[in-house]
């Protein structure tokens, strides 16, 4: 290498040599004085260096370019001058990500920065501005009642139990006794509130759940004293756990003749729901509805379970709530009952729901009176949409009727441009599912039917024993008898194979799993079941290509022979050469050419397949003659890996 002197790189640059020195330490090159002696690639990173901070000048530049220097907090209206983009644009972004806003009052900061990247901004505050909004908002939240779903096993007295609570006659009022739709009730215990939820099933609570409405804070699971665990008890269970909600046990019908609480305890047990008594964490409650005994305590572990989930919501801003049920009344229109889990819900505040708008006419709480407004956890029924909404859509209020109808015609529009793109629902299949995508531990999601209880026994533990480091098992739900809606529904929502063995998919459920796109497979030998479940697991679906390098040879001298082309005189130095095997050119630790075929392979003057470590060999390559003494050829295979 030759060297040179700094002031010539300097005139060669066209810049002052004192740069051209301070260039050179950022580098870590020595420098005495501007007389000193470089060696002439360092001009190369010179060069690149001041290319360098060219770019990175050039990029803090547009940054700032596009950087908002806030002194307030702004408002919708403000940002949206400030980003030059359209208001109801604004409006209907913050409304699609479930964000109440109103005009007057600033946006938090959160969103405004979350807004500003969205169109190519950046912000910057100013110095404690942020922090001390953030501040301010979190000293809005207040304490709200919990919301509690009754879930359990038929006639095991959860309306019943229901009733009691209210002080009501609820249960005399069905249709047989039974529970024929959802309501949502709010009780009282020193000062304190609670609502209650009464579904017809764990289907609904599920159904409201596949469509992204998490409304339970805590699941009551009521238990005949003198039936014990039942199947869908079972099934409760496991649709609680699946939406990760806190169970508090009631053990109804204690004063029957032939009650047993510490067998149902045990089967609880059973089902990893220990009591506290024994040591576990699961809150446990003798009740008896029907002579009202035990109400008070149930009330209280609820209302202790409540304290533990710190539960809390803004009261002084717009509403946002949960549709629980909705029907067409012929005198009053399209109604719905309406659980609101932040702000405060007015008459006369515009709302969106889902596709649909409207405008609160009047409020009815859950005691049948008009009341003027419903605060968090507060379940109303809402008169005054333009359409009757579906279960477990998200209602949100904004401003003004204009927005509330631009969101809804826009949520329309896109709806529409969405079944013209495609008619079917997004599937969820073992392929999809299994698809190797990454290095990430994969989960496969199962909901099993069976006919027997020791089939379902039979099958979770030999699927267990399949699970792997790359894939696990998790079992959403078992349970015994033909696969049904319900199934399907939980299987959507937890984005899950259905798998039945020995029963049969209802036709209503059949029509239900297309409409999600929710994948069921049948079996009636167990065998067949498990080698499918295994191959999924295993890869089989779609196998993973991977590279593996068997040798290397180093090329040590080139031969030209007529009408054959160049052949390189070779020495094996590492693993083996074979003949099938792809080659890379590697020159100076450089690759100059890769995924060349190996045409030709001699020992001396014989054709053979492989030559090993420690060989001379001759190798020809296919459609390469760019080959020179001192090159390597590294010999790699492609296999496939399950």
């Amino acid at each position: 290498m030759g060297k040179i002197r700094i002031y010539k790189v300097a005139e060669q640059l066209g810049m002052p040599t004192h740069d051209v020195m301070e260039v050179l330490k950022d580098l870590g090159a020595e420098v005495k004085n501007h007389m000193s002696s470089i060696e002439d690639d360092l001009i190369d990173l010179v060069k690149e260096e001041l290319e360098l901070q060219k770019q990175q000048a050039e990029e803090l530049r547009k940054r700032k370019e596009r950087t908002l220097l806030l002194e307030n907090v702004p408002t919708i209206r403000e940002i949206s001058k400030l980003l030059n983009v359209g208001f109801e644009e604004l409006a209907i972004r913050l409304v699609d990500w479930n964000i109440v806003f109103d005009s007057k009052k600033p946006l938090p900061p959160l969103v405004v920065e979350k807004l500003a990247r969205t169109y190519g901004w950046e912000v910057e505050w100013k110095e404690g501005l942020k922090e001390k909004t953030l501040e301010l908002l979190e000293t809005k939240n207040s304490p709200r009642p919990p919301i509690v779903t009754i879930l359990g096993h038929v006639d095991h007295g959860k309306t019943t139990l229901l009733d009691a609570i209210r002080q009501s006659r609820v249960a005399e009022s069905e249709f047989g006794g039974i529970t024929q739709k959802i309501g949502a009730y709010q009780v009282e215990l020193a000062g304190r509130k609670i609502t209650f939820i009464d579904t017809p099933g764990h289907e609904a609570f599920t159904t409201m759940r596949a469509r992204g409405a998490q409304v339970t804070d805590v699941a009551v699971l009521v238990v005949a004293a003198d039936d014990g665990v039942m199947p869908q008890t079972i099934e409760a269970i496991q649709h609680a756990r699946a939406a990760d909600v806190p169970i508090v046990v009631a053990i109804n019908k204690v004063d029957k003749p032939g009650a047993n609480p510490e067998r149902v305890k045990q089967q609880l047990a059973d089902q990893q729901l220990i009591p506290e008594e024994w040591g576990g964490d699961t809150i446990v409650v003798n009740v008896s509805a029907l002579q009202k005994k035990g109400i008070e305590d149930l009330l209280e572990m609820i209302l202790l379970q409540a304290d533990m989930l710190e539960l809390r919501a803004r009261v002084d801003s717009y509403a946002t709530g949960v549709v629980i049920e909705s029907r067409l009344d012929r005198g009053r229109g399209p109604v719905a009952t309406v659980i609101v889990q932040e702000g405060t819900l007015k008459v006369g505040d515009f709302f969106v729901v889902g596709n649909t708008w409207g405008k609160v006419r009047s409020l009815i709480s859950d005691l049948g009176q008009t009341v003027k407004q419903a605060l968090p956890s507060t379940p109303v029924e809402v008169v005054g949409f333009s359409e009757v909404p579906s279960a477990g859509a998200k209602l949100l209020v904004v401003e003004n009727e204009k927005i509330a109808r631009s969101i809804a015609e826009d949520r329309q529009q896109k709806e529409r441009e969405k079944m013209l793109e495609s008619s079917k629902p997004t599937p969820y299949s073992l392929e999809e599912i299994l698809s190797p995508q990454g290095t990430e531990t994969k989960q496969l999601n199962l909901v099993v039917k069976a006919d027997f209880h020791g089939s379902i026994e039979a099958l979770e533990q030999a699927l267990s024993q399949l699970s792997t480091d790359e894939v696990s098992l998790n079992f959403v739900s078992k349970g015994v008898g033909n696969i049904t809606e319900a199934d399907i529904m939980l299987a959507s929502a937890s984005q899950a194979i259905v798998v039945g063995f020995n029963v049969k998919l209802l036709s209503s459920a059949e029509k239900l799993a297309k409409q999600e796109g929710v994948e069921v497979r049948l079996y009636r030998v167990i065998y067949d079941l498990m080698e499918d479940i295994e191959k999924a697991i295993t890869g089989m679906v779609e196998p993973q290509k991977v590279e593996e390098t068997i040798g290397k040879a180093e090329v040590r001298a080139i031969f030209k022979i007529p009408r054959v082309g160049i052949i390189a005189g070779c020495y094996v130095t590492q693993g083996k050469i074979d003949r099938n095997a792809w080659v890379r050119v590697i020159r100076n630790e450089e690759m100059i050419k890769d995924k060349v075929k190996i045409v030709s392979l001699k020992h001396f003057k014989e054709d053979v397949r492989e030559i090993s470590q420690g060989y001379e060999c001759g190798i020809g390559l296919d459609h390469f003659d760019e080959l020179e003494e001192g090159d390597v050829l590294e010999a790699y295979v492609i296999r496939e890996q399950k």
